[in-house]
């Protein structure tokens, strides 16, 4: 931030008065204490006055200071000339500070706001208008006017930044770099603040329509979260942020036990969820470079474990796992028999927690709270953004297909059709998925072609490919991928369709009495 001006930049400045209203009341009596005990008048609203006088702290209402009464259920308090002036005087200019003493103002030194919790109600499952009435309109202002006015005054917009307010009073006051940081702080807090309230408001648009329309202007505000070791390589550095724009995920989960994670267990990890959070019942998935190596459903997840881990047992080592329900100490037991990076799940039972925790490099991640894929996904290319609707599953129903060729499979052979098609999109294109009683028992991906990625998934299947099914995220652009798979053994298919050849796949497919099912959609994923 560039300082330059006909106008000398104060260093320190001595607190005389501070204005304090906050709906995160942390440390709010220990720094009133402090501030008083060093000479400090406090003007404070609401609550935040209450809490503070009923400590027995001295505290100015700020009633006495606008003459007017907190009004509208609270909503018109600090919005007032009494206030603001206050706060937006630039005391360098001698005309600022003599239309103060004309009009019997006092100038604050000091601003302490942090805002309405708006995420954490959205977050909450609050109703609409419980939502409305946490989107905070005073508490921006003052923090925006008094960023503004960095040159006198210094903000705090986090109860982290109290113990360095009590410093500075103890040296003698706010130095201009405090300030200028803090105003940083304070303009990235509104920033994410109104990005949030605009991304909930969108989200609730009452036109159904509208839901799928993408914004005219993406604005991309995040807090970073800490800073990792590296990126994806060593020479790399890398952070990561979350975002108030989304529900909270992976960025949010706790680490439990383990080393901090890396870029690429992020990315793994990530990836993991986006693939187990897509079935219904108890799942599993491990993944290596970004790719499953193995997915299973079943009644259970140590059982879903157990059969992922088969598919292929040599890339799930030093591999990530994610679960989609609450991890059981017979999974636990599964897993301590092979090294693994990472696991995340939305709980664990206490002996799970147990037994993991004995693996000292394992890292264990906790979900906070219920997990839910964001609505959107944003890719960064040279020179901006690209944004497009997350590719999610609601229904996968076989009934929904087009049978192209052979007799209609049994329902369990169905049944391993749909687990097949919900797994595969988790694969990295093209892609290739072989299922067996649900579980994927080979998986061909990210190949430049679809033979290519048929050869792998048979290849790594071994001799389980005979009477598997399977899925492929998208057309058949010639028959030879499929006649890969026929010569396998593969017994059922499942593919989008929409090939200028898709006869030519039709007519290979009823010459093997293979049914073979259009869904009518792809699932690409790079």
């Amino acid at each position: 931030m560039a300082t330059d001006s006909s106008l000398n930049y104060r260093d320190r400045i001595q607190i005389k008065r501070a204005l304090i209203s906050v709906s995160d009341k942390t440390g709010l009596l220990e720094l009133a204490k402090n501030l008083v005990s060093s000479g400090v008048e406090i003007v404070s609203t609401g609550s935040t006055a209450k809490q503070i006088a009923d400590a027995g702290v001295p505290v100015t209402q700020v009633n006495e200071v606008t003459g007017f009464q907190e009004t509208l259920d609270g909503r018109v308090k600090t919005l007032h000339p009494n206030v603001h002036a206050g706060l937006l005087a630039d005391l360098r200019k001698p005309e600022h500070k003599s239309q103060l003493e004309e009009l019997g103002i006092k100038p604050f030194e000091l601003v302490i706001v942090n805002l309405y919790p708006f995420v954490e109600t959205i977050n909450s499952g609050a109703d609409f208008d419980e939502c409305i009435e946490q989107i905070d309109i005073g508490g921006p202002a003052m923090v925006r006017a008094s960023a503004k006015n960095f040159a006198n005054v210094a903000i705090v917009t986090a109860t982290d930044d109290y113990q360095m307010i009590v410093d500075a009073i103890r040296d003698g006051g706010t130095t201009l770099e405090q300030r200028k940081s803090l105003s940083l702080k304070a303009f990235t807090t509104t920033a994410n603040y109104d990005a949030a309230v605009s991304g909930w408001m969108a989200s609730n648009r009452s036109d159904a329509e509208s839901k799928t329309d993408l914004p005219t202007e993406l604005d991309i505000n995040s807090k970073r979260h800490s800073i990792l070791r590296y990126g994806e390589n060593s020479h790399q550095s890398a952070a990561i942020y979350t975002s108030n724009n989304v529900s909270p995920g992976l960025a949010q989960a706790r680490l439990l036990h383990g080393k901090e994670m890396s870029f690429n267990n992020y990315v793994d990890a990530d990836s993991a969820l986006r693939v187990a959070f897509d079935f219904v019942k108890p799942a599993v998935a491990i993944i290596k470079h970004a790719n499953p190596c193995g997915v299973a459903e079943a009644t259970d997840v140590a059982s879903a474990y157990q059969k992922a881990f088969e598919c292929d047992p040599v890339s799930a080592f030093g591999g990530v796992v994610a679960v989609n329900s609450k991890l059981t100490a017979e999974m636990a037991e599964k897993m301590s028999e092979v090294f693994t990076e990472v696991v995340v799940a939305p709980a664990y039972d206490t002996e799970a927690l147990s037994i993991l925790t004995q693996k000292k490099n394992l890292r264990i991640m906790q979900l906070a709270g219920d997990f839910r894929y964001p609505e959107t996904e944003l890719k960064q290319v040279s020179g901006g953004f690209l944004l497009q609707q997350s590719d999610r599953f609601e229904v996968v129903n076989a009934g929904d297909w087009k049978l192209v060729s052979g007799s209609r499979p049994d329902n369990d052979v169905l049944q391993d059709l749909e687990f097949a098609w919900r797994a595969v999109r988790g694969v990295k294109s093209n892609a290739i998925l072989l299922a067996k009683n649900g579980a994927s028992v080979g998986i061909g991906m990210g190949q430049v072609n679809r033979v290519d990625s048929c050869k792998l998934a048979v290849d790594r299947a071994s001799d389980r490919v005979a009477n598997s099914v399977a899925a492929s995220d998208a057309f058949f652009p010639f028959a030879d991928g499929l006649q890969i798979l026929i010569d396998a053994g593969v017994k059922a298919i499942v593919q989008p369709g929409g090939s200028v050849r898709d006869e030519e796949v039709i007519e290979l497919a009823k010459a093997n009495s293979i049914p073979m099912f259009f869904t009518g959609e792809r699932h690409f994923f790079h």
